[in-house]
């Protein structure tokens, strides 16, 4: 199946931003390990959380997908799985990285596997971490590479943790952590990739009852015996997800409303309306709604966006319709993505007819005139989403495979149709 984009004029919108992907993923696993049941109210059901919710229930936690809810049966730290256990994780780095850590609270040895791009990428700093907490993590193929079998016991004490190539690793030890035999104290020696996913973690968990200390992205202590309890927990809008839809204001002229968004969200991506409004866009936010208008041209910024990944490739996208050059910096790590989102990105803009320029941690995107090209995106949703975005401003663009938004965006061409974009 193909979606093809055509070029339209500045835009008047409105739209509801979907669910936070990574507060679900969260919630739905302190919810797991929770004393008692919790409501999860608003979460997103996507492939990915799907994916996650699949996992926990085969590790014997009863999970209830219900109208606007889902009900967890948390098993207060001890998941019943009968025996071993395999979970298939798909394309879902976030389940696979989260679920590893968990897994240690299980009776019986859990194995970890995924799609084939899911063994390309790497986990060997998150099972050395484990190791020095009491855990076994064996390489049943690649070494540092799933398939992993996740055996051994939590019992805590002192890690150091590379998060430099993703900060997920730091995540997944932290959410198992209460339930250590001890507390868990990690040293994080490098900078942290995406570290704002740190503070969404550390958000989920003090609102679940775990009991954390921190010191910045450099140090975390999380204190044993303080389990999670059963709550309501409410997940917010995805401010991933919205930066598409604010993008075609960018991108197109004129204005869009997301509506469902936290304005003192911890979400890293939020950085993106920064970056729309240094480049010459204006941003007006409200009780739980954004506004992006383009009053004029876009001009070219420099940029870090280490703690915004999921939005390189939306800013890319703009950037190529821009006045001047942008250079973003931060980039590195996305090539353990679901593809390497540098690679993909740098040369479907340059058949479009951009000047892209890649170093080891950074893409620089000079505008000139594009034209549509079919995309492939990879299986990766962020591509199929940036580059349809950018078909809007450019027309002739035709989405390859774009069935693969349903991993975190499932109506996002429902949603453009809704408003007349395609």
């Amino acid at each position: 199946m193909i979606v093809r984009v055509s070029q339209i004029g500045p835009v008047d919108a409105a739209f509801e931003a979907p669910p936070s992907k990574s507060y679900t993923h969260r919630a739905l696993i302190a919810g797991a390990l929770a004393a008692g049941r919790s409501r999860i109210a608003g979460p997103l059901r996507a492939a990915d959380t799907e994916l996650t919710a699949r996992g926990l229930e085969s590790l014997g936690v009863p999970i209830e997908w219900l109208p606007g809810e889902i009900v967890v049966a948390g098993c207060n730290g001890a998941f019943p799985a009968p025996g071993e256990v395999t979970i298939d994780c798909g394309n879902s780095g976030t389940t696979l990285r989260l679920l590893t850590s968990a897994a240690l609270l299980a009776r019986h040895p859990v194995v970890l596997t995924g799609s084939r791009r899911m063994l390309e990428r790497p986990v060997g700093p998150l099972a050395g971490a484990l190791h020095a907490l009491g855990g076994d993590v064996a390489f049943t193929g690649r070494p540092g590479f799933p398939p992993i079998r996740v055996s051994g016991r939590l019992r805590g004490g002192k890690a150091a943790i590379d998060g430099s190539v993703s900060s997920q690793f730091v995540s997944s030890v932290l959410m198992a952590a209460p339930y250590a035999d001890d507390d868990v104290e990690l040293t994080l020696p490098a900078t942290v990739a995406s570290r704002s996913y740190l503070d969404v973690t550390a958000d989920v968990m003090l609102r679940f009852g775990a009991r954390l200390e921190r010191r910045g992205y450099d140090w975390f202590r999380v204190k044993s015996g303080v389990p999670y309890r059963g709550i309501t927990y409410w997940i917010e809008g995805d401010y991933s997800s919205a930066s598409y839809l604010f993008a075609v204001a960018a991108v197109c002229g004129g204005r869009v409303t997301v509506t469902g968004l936290n304005p003192a969200s911890v979400q890293g991506d939020r950085r993106f309306l920064d970056a729309l409004e240094a480049m010459g866009c204006r941003v007006t936010a409200g009780t739980g709604a954004v506004t992006v208008e383009r009053p004029g041209d876009l001009r070219g910024i420099d940029i870090d966006m280490s703690s915004s990944p999921d939005t390189v490739q939306t800013l890319a996208a703009v950037a190529a319709v821009a006045a001047s050059p942008t250079t973003i910096t931060g980039t590195a790590h996305l090539q353990y993505k679901e593809s390497d989102r540098v690679g993909v990105t740098a040369d479907t803009l340059r058949r479009m007819g951009a000047g892209v320029l890649v170093t080891g941690d950074s893409l620089t995107i000079t505008p000139a005139p594009l034209h549509g090209v079919a995309v492939d995106p990879h299986d990766d949703h962020r591509t199929a989403m940036a580059f349809a975005v950018l078909g809007l401003a450019v027309g002739g663009m035709a989405i390859r495979d774009p069935g693969c938004v349903e991993k975190s965006f499932p109506g996002f061409w429902e949603a453009l149709y809704g408003q007349g974009l395609l």
